[in-house]
């Protein structure tokens, strides 16, 4: 049975919040625009109907949820899904035989060079946004080899098929169109990127058109046959695999890359993709009502969905009413909360200071914080917290905290309306898969996307995430920039267990607004029944009452954007409370997502309708 959903103002309320939800009877998944997807024996989900038929064809090779999840992910950034090869990728790995969550680090470092003095001396406060100096490592090839050696079946000559046979042409895309159109100018600043992207002198290609992509397709080849040849030595599958990696960060390949990129005007130097690896990490959960959910650790945003479920635990959500204005003003404070957490204590643990996570996770502290919600008021004053007495210890940062935010150092020129929509709702791609093995992927690759500085002939893009940072150790002390760290990112898979076996997987694009989309999801799924495409499709808000994590970094307290399908009376009672509202067509990143029925043995996936996400199972 599903709960009642509804409102603790009226009845009548009660009746059309529950029409806002889609999911008024049993009937609800039939109005859903898309269909849920019905699979007994494998599900892959992702952000294009061509990237998902890869994973298909994978699946139907004989490979496992693994293996499809890298063909997917290598055909996305064949396509450049707002991907490419030089970007970075974050998934989070159920291993069926050791019944555990395994947690992929693929994130690029800050090259040799990158300082913050390098960048206070051109009189920016941030890293750049675009361009050659606004670069890390890549680190989804990486990522991709040594998931496929660990855990798939199939040889990298295999999962790579589809992405050569997509480098060697596909018809082209009208969002893909649309972005060349929008970068042309900064692409033509970039020789490579002009020759790639702008081959109509110097317009992008036409919708269908045949894109082509010579020097990737060579470099995808190489690696293939790195592999090839590694096998005919005498090296095992997994071997083989690592031999492309090899190439790719100390071979030859590498030599070539770190020549082109610095060519370009980057710092990448050849010491930096050969000092970089791969992390495989245990994941950081917390249990919310009998539900254990994990996310990727404080390199990326995910333990902040884990903080806002832990401030919610506490409240009976199911008794506000889906959507009320009670119920989202109760889940924004608790973003706020959170986020605010986020934005001074995020940060790539493999270098000191060691971020507070045990205070962070914890439910006491969740109780103190949740002691600052007001239930009539958004509070723009909301701060991060101190979690250091709940874990044993003192803060080390105690007068950064009192004094955050800092002023800034320079007035900070306001970014148009549009640049920071566009920045704090950055696009990338989310690929889930699973099988009926039990392998499980959920994954949120991103960066190298259009505008990209392409590498010389290597036809690889590289990453914009250095951006990501902060220069000022004031704002953020575990997120300063410094060669060789991790940028702390917003890309955020999740998976969910219930009696200790995968439930749920699921992932979204949307840079500052992934968390706040995965937590509205997951609530809808597990609070009010809702089905993973219901849940997909259904209406989102978005604060914008933290920093973004892009471009100049803005926030804009008590802004809320509510979907168009939310009641004026729901508005009306939000800007009493004292947010700014407006509203959006649709205003959550494409979400994808598998749920695991175990009752009956089968999978369900949900892909949004927002984007050109696709799913296919059987």
């Amino acid at each position: 049975m599903r709960r009642a959903v509804l409102s603790t103002a009226t009845a009548f309320a009660g009746a059309a919040l529950a029409l806002v939800a889609l999911v008024a009877s049993g009937a609800g998944a039939a109005r859903t625009q898309k269909p849920v997807l019905h699979a007994r024996k494998w599900l892959a989900i992702t952000g294009k109907p061509l990237a998902a038929t890869a994973g298909a064809r994978i699946f139907e090779r004989g490979g496992n949820a693994v293996d499809a999840a890298c063909a997917m992910l290598a055909a996305t950034c064949t396509m450049w899904d707002t991907l490419g090869w030089g970007g970075e990728t974050q998934a989070l790995v159920w291993h069926p035989q050791r019944r555990e969550v395994i947690g992929v680090n693929a994130l690029g470092v800050a090259p040799t060079g990158a300082t913050p003095e390098l960048f206070r001396a051109q009189g920016l406060r941030y890293p750049p946004e675009h361009g050659p100096l606004a670069a890390v490592t890549p680190g989804t090839p990486g990522g991709l080899f040594v998931m496929l050696a660990e855990w798939g079946r199939l040889t990298l000559a295999d999962v790579l098929a589809p992405a050569l046979e997509l480098a060697d042409g596909f018809p082209i895309e009208a969002q893909l169109v649309s972005t060349l159109k929008r970068e042309q100018e900064r692409l033509a600043a970039w020789p490579f990127s002009r020759a790639l992207f702008l081959p109509r002198g110097g317009a992008p290609p036409e919708l269908g058109e045949v894109f082509r992509q010579p020097d990737l397709a060579r470099t995808l080849r190489r690696l293939v046959e790195a592999e090839s040849a590694a096998r005919a030595r005498g090296a095992d599958r997994r071997g083989s695999i690592l031999a492309a990696y090899d190439l790719f960060y100390r071979g030859e390949l590498a030599r070539e890359l770190a020549a082109a990129a610095r060519a370009e005007g980057t710092l990448i130097t050849e010491e930096d993709l050969a000092h970089w690896e791969v992390r495989l990490e245990q994941s950081v959960a917390t249990d919310y009502r009998g539900i254990e959910v994990h996310k990727l650790t404080t390199w990326t945003q995910g333990p902040a969905l884990l903080q806002a479920l832990n401030l919610l635990e506490t409240t009976d959500l199911a008794a506000l009413g889906y959507n009320s204005a009670r119920y989202v003003h109760a889940v924004t404070q608790a973003m706020h909360l959170a986020f605010a957490d986020r934005d001074f204590y995020y940060g790539d643990p493999a270098f000191p200071p060691e971020e507070p996570v045990a205070g962070l996770l914890s439910k006491d502290y969740a109780r103190r914080r949740w002691a600052e919600f007001d239930p009539r008021r958004n509070r723009t004053d909301l701060g991060p917290g101190d979690p250091y007495p709940f874990q044993g210890g003192v803060n080390p940062f105690r007068e950064e905290l009192e004094a955050w935010p800092p002023a800034p150092e320079a007035p900070l020129t306001t970014a148009s309306a549009a640049a920071f929509e566009a920045g704090f709702r950055a696009g990338t791609t989310s690929v889930v898969a699973a099988d009926a093995e039990g392998w499980v992927v959920s994954m949120t690759p991103s960066g190298a996307w259009v505008p990209a500085v392409v590498a010389g002939r290597t036809g690889i893009g590289l990453s914009q995430r250095l951006q990501s940072f902060v220069l000022d150790r004031r704002e953020n002390p575990f997120n300063v920039l410094e060669p060789g760290k991790r940028p702390r990112v917003t890309l955020t898979p999740t998976l969910a267990l219930r009696d200790g076996s995968p439930w749920l997987a699921f992932a979204v694009q949307g840079g500052d607004t992934q968390d706040q989309n995965l937590l509205q999801f997951f609530l809808a799924v597990a609070e009010f029944g809702f089905d993973v495409q219901e849940a997909a499709e259904a209406a989102n808000f978005t604060t914008y009452q933290l920093h973004s994590s892009f471009g100049a970094h803005e926030r804009k307290p008590g802004r809320l954007t509510l979907d168009e399908r939310t009641p004026p009376w729901v508005r009306d009672e939000l800007k009493a409370m004292g947010y700014l509202v407006d509203t959006a067509e649709r205003n959550s990143g494409p979400i994808n997502a598998i749920l695991f029925d175990r009752a009956h043995g089968t999978m369900r996936g949900g892909s949004s309708n927002h984007g050109d996400d696709y799913g296919i199972g059987w």
